[in-house]
């Protein structure tokens, strides 16, 4: 058994190994102090812009599923605005009244309507630091998109009286106080807006379709926020409810980085993976 005495102590704890211990103590120092000073100096990590989704006519949020949850996983903050499909400047007064409480950086990006919607909704937003159009209008003032792209020159859209119901209904804001709710007919939903989603998917998309107002239709647009802000635009190369060909001139003339993908108009559900692409890519050059 070790009893404890005065030599014994003397014995442990001689002048070597005192110096010994003070020496690794003012080095366990040095080093605590050096790594306090590289936290305190080190650059905080940059966050995740919030990505605004808008969808378009004759859809709904939850279209953006697949698109969310990609997004989600790859540690993005997300909102689905529920774009009313009421009026241009309402919806997009709508939607800068969703912006304006979002801290931090936004990349706000539209399918279809929605992307005449963000184009006036993002103006004077600094927050708003890239647009990306999904298979979108793109108008410039003073158009509609009933007017853009034009059908004569750009054709190939199949949405037109033969495949739209309009319904009546009261507006005081409309001419005559009558307005008019624009759907796809059942029969042709998936050829115009679907066509590579599964029948079953589309039947049901055919069903629960928000309409879009005929005001909100034929609406002029205002001064364009893609003449400030950058924007992407992904054309889907084989939709039928927005020409092809009328996509990329309006991508052209917004000087947008065009990317394309061979989907219909339901883009956000037949092809998230590249819907998702274009985001990242928007986000990491300007978040």
């Amino acid at each position: 058994m070790f009893l404890y005495s005065p030599r014994h102590a003397a014995t442990r704890f001689r002048p070597t190994t005192i110096a010994l211990a003070t020496a690794a103590a003012v080095l366990l120092l040095l080093i605590v102090g050096a790594v306090s000073a590289s936290a305190s100096t080190a650059t905080p990590s940059t966050p995740k812009p919030t990505i605004v989704l808008v969808h378009g006519a004759f859809a709904d949020s939850s279209g953006w599923n697949a698109d969310i949850a990609a997004l989600q996983r790859l540690g993005y903050p997300v909102v689905a605005a529920p774009n009313p499909l009421r009026g241009l400047t309402s919806d997009a007064d709508y939607v800068r009244s969703i912006l304006l409480t979002i801290n931090g950086p936004i990349v706000l990006v539209g399918h279809s309507y929605g992307g005449a919607v963000i184009t006036n909704a993002a103006r004077g937003i600094s927050t708003v630091g890239a647009l990306v159009y999904l298979g979108a209008f793109v108008p410039d003032q003073g158009e509609s998109i009933a007017t853009v792209p034009d059908p004569t020159t750009y054709p190939g859209s199949l949405l037109g009286p033969d495949t739209v119901t309009a319904r009546p209904f009261p507006n005081p804001a409309a001419p005559g106080g009558v307005d008019y709710d624009l759907t796809i007919k059942p029969a042709d939903f998936r050829t115009v807006f679907a066509g590579d989603v599964p029948a079953r998917t589309a039947a049901l998309m055919a069903v629960t379709q928000r309409p879009l107002s005929l005001t909100a239709n034929t609406e002029p647009s205002g001064q364009p926020a893609w003449k400030s802000i950058p924007s992407w635009d992904l054309i889907t190369l084989d939709d039928h409810a927005i020409a092809p060909a009328g996509q990329w001139f309006m991508a052209e003339r917004a000087h947008a980085h065009i990317r394309t993908v061979h989907s219909s108009h339901a883009v956000m559900i037949s092809h998230p993976d590249a819907v998702v692409r274009i985001i990242v890519e928007a986000a990491n050059q300007h978040s």
